[in-house]
């Protein structure tokens, strides 16, 4: 079976990595990939948002399986595409993919499924949107209605941090379109969590559980990223809570857009905030989670294939996912200044180093291969270091002890990924 996958970060990579695992897979190509899809695929010079020229590679190649890494394309829909032209592919359609293209929407599914989620009101101009902080108590959580690379979620404290978050979506319009259609949501308490699921249209197969940081410091202090690290399972998600989750969740959630006739086919990813009277949804995501699949795929024991191929034949009930006991923790190393402004093409160093700690395994997101085959830093989140070990605080010794193998220029990490899971204060 040959294999495409879409996209060039540390998701990517964790794909590409647990595909080439598969027996029923004998080629890998990524479009656009990285240093480190390098080693396992051959990396073709394709944006993943090109849709029309990755449905024309894969009808020249003859891809048996287009795998869609990040949302954009999703939401642009390049599996409609794909299907238009007879082309097999795993991933939400593009109605589908507006469970993460439009927050708006993703309300009104999760209204219509019974769905537990905050209150939220939808505002499409400044004045509107004002007015409404001021008749609210803080804090506020103002959301981009579209896609916004995982920055489009502001919490605010006070109203004058309020009124910058619309004054960055309706006057400053950070977020371009994004940003045209703002939600003030209500503020929910407790630790957060993320379940992703196969779906099929009818079936869900839940993953294991993850937990991510999206903060840029330690502490959760600074602003928002695509994630710093992650871990899994979390063991503070109790196996009640979970169950609530994939029957209260993910399974109305299908429902109620099988209702609209929609068939999601793919992974569907709830963000959940474990309050005191129960999981409650932040927001739905419509791919692999980024880090959080690179603290899942090295726990999987299954073939990733077969379930992908299940969910596109309909047939999911027919799998079972097995998993290692050991839990796995992910620390991201980023450039200085992420993620503001940083510089590009530092060599890293350690690589190898790092790859060999027993346990260790380093996905790379912001890199490229130099001139004379070296790896450069090229992005801002450049590597997501994983650990398996038999305890957390093993996974996090051995995760920490393979970012400190790694060295480049303005190099950048938090101190504090899975500290609580490992009992670290």
């Amino acid at each position: 079976m040959r294999v495409l996958i879409v996209g060039g970060g540390g998701r990517e990579h964790a794909l590409a990595w647990k595909i080439a695992q598969s027996p029923l897979v004998d080629e890998i190509w990524c479009a656009p990939g990285n240093a480190g899809t390098a080693s396992l695929a051959q990396n073709i010079e394709i944006k993943a948002e090109d849709i029309q020229a990755l449905a024309e590679l894969a009808e020249r190649k003859k891809m048996d399986l287009t795998v869609v890494g990040p949302e954009a394309p999703l939401v642009a829909g390049i599996v409609d595409l794909f299907r238009e032209r007879g082309l097999t592919v795993f991933g939400p359609s593009m109605e589908a993919a507006q469970m993460e293209g439009s927050k708006s929407f993703a309300k009104e599914i999760m209204l219509e499924g019974g769905v537990a989620t905050g209150r939220a009101e939808v505002f499409t101009d400044y004045d509107s949107a004002a007015a409404c902080i001021e008749a609210t108590g803080h804090p506020y959580v103002v959301k981009a209605d579209g896609l916004a690379a995982g920055k489009g979620v502001i919490i605010a404290q006070d109203d004058k941090a309020a009124y910058q978050a619309l004054k960055s979506c309706f006057i400053d319009r950070e977020f371009g379109t994004s940003g045209e259609k703002v939600l003030i949501e209500e503020y929910l308490e407790g630790p957060e969590v993320s379940i992703l699921a196969f779906v099929d249209g009818t079936h869900v197969l839940p993953m294991a559980p993850a937990q991510d940081y999206k903060r840029i410091d330690d502490g959760d202090s600074g602003p928002n990223t695509g994630g710093m690290g992650s871990y899994s399972p979390v063991p503070v998600l109790t196996p009640e809570d979970y169950a609530r989750a994939v029957n209260e969740v993910l399974y109305p959630t299908a429902l109620a857009l099988m209702k609209r006739g929609i068939h999601y086919k793919g992974i569907l990813y709830a963000g959940l905030m474990l309050t005191k009277d129960g999981p409650r949804v932040l927001e739905y995501n419509v791919r692999f989670g980024d880090p959080e699949i690179q603290a899942i795929l090295p726990r999987l024991r299954s073939d990733i294939v077969e379930a992908m191929l299940a969910v596109i034949e309909g047939k999911l009930e027919d799998v079972n996912l097995t998993w290692t006991h050991e839990p796995c923790v992910t620390v991201v190393v980023a450039s200085g200044g992420y993620p503001g402004g940083y510089e590009k093409g530092y060599p890293i160093s350690g690589l190898e180093e790092s790859n060999s700690i027993q346990g260790v395994t380093v996905f790379q997101a912001g890199t490229r291969l130099g001139n004379q085959g070296e790896v450069l830093t090229d992005g801002g989140r450049v590597l997501a270091v994983s650990a398996l070990g038999e305890d957390f605080a093993l996974a996090r010794e051995n995760a920490y002890l393979g970012a400190e193998k790694i060295s480049f220029q303005d190099m950048y990490y938090r101190r504090d990924i899975a500290a609580r899971a490992a009992g670290v204060t």
